[in-house]
């Protein structure tokens, strides 16, 4: 498997400076910058390829089941453009959410999680790929508690009902724990995760989990290492699947943070004997 993570900087960084930021951190693949011209996505690609790192992932994050048409026309035209970009880059895939009918973009609304809904999201994600019939990459729908795919088996009823053969999986494992008990069972949940959506798996995030002890059930992510995400269990699965999977870390405030996660993963992966490429 592949580490990465984001390169903070305040500005996109030409291809060399990029590529560089990422071999000083040890990572081996890389998110794709916010580059949607042929010529410029080229010098990058090239510049990855020469360093041997893997593109993972270009981000569509935008809301695609908007109820406001506007709204939903500029995300799905957005989505598009950001499939175009992944297959002219050659990335593993590229990844949006669902999306929400709710007043938040990925936020929770009771409509998410219904018939009509999942229907919607088949009609929309069918749209964007047949617009772009990528041949290099695929579209994928990163996880979540309160929209499709909310499940394991929600991703497989998705992949079924969407019959396209460049829609596959994007696994963020933290984002479906969501009771205690899959929290105390994390493990068992990842097992799952790779068992039945393992041959679909394109890229992957790295986060942690904690449960709070205050009255509700509140389950907060935090940095890999300081919650009990059962990560010898997630590298184990990764390392049955192809070398070049992704394993990419997010969400963190700082570059000292990402060193810190980093590190925590390879310690994790050198204790169980599996290697990180």
């Amino acid at each position: 498997m592949r580490l990465g993570g984001p390169i903070l900087a305040r500005q996109t960084l030409d291809p060399e400076r990029w590529i560089a930021a990422h071999v000083e951190r040890g990572y081996t693949a890389a998110y794709f910058p916010d580059v949607d011209d042929a010529a410029r996505i080229e010098d990058y690609v090239r510049a990855a390829a020469k360093a041997d790192i893997v593109i993972a992932e270009a981000g569509a994050w935008s809301n695609p089941l908007s109820q406001d048409p506007e709204v939903r026309e500029q995300a799905i035209r957005y989505c598009k453009k950001k499939l175009v970009t992944a297959e002219l880059a050659g990335a593993r895939c590229c990844v949006n959410i669902a999306g929400s009918l709710g007043e938040q973009w990925d936020g929770h609304d009771p409509a998410n999680l219904t018939a009509d809904t999942f229907e919607l999201i088949v009609e929309t994600v069918r749209g964007i790929i047949d617009h772009v019939k990528p041949e290099r990459t695929y579209y994928t729908l990163e996880m979540m508690p309160w929209m499709y795919p909310d499940t394991v088996d929600s991703y497989l009823q998705l992949i079924k009902a969407i019959d396209r053969e460049a829609f596959a999986v994007h696994l963020d494992p933290v984002n479906i724990v969501t009771s205690p008990q899959l929290f105390y069972r994390n493990g068992a949940l990842i097992e799952e995760c790779f068992e039945k959506l393992g041959p679909y798996i394109r890229s992957c995030h790295a986060k942690d989990i904690v449960l709070g002890s205050s009255m509700v059930v509140h389950l907060d992510e935090t940095r890999p290492g300081l919650g009990k995400l059962d990560y010898a269990q997630y590298l184990r699965q990764l390392a049955k699947l192809d070398r070049d999977v992704p394993l990419m870390l997010e969400h963190l405030d700082s570059d000292s943070e990402y060193r810190m996660a980093a590190d925590y993963i390879r310690a994790t992966a050198d204790s169980i004997g599996v290697l990180l490429g």
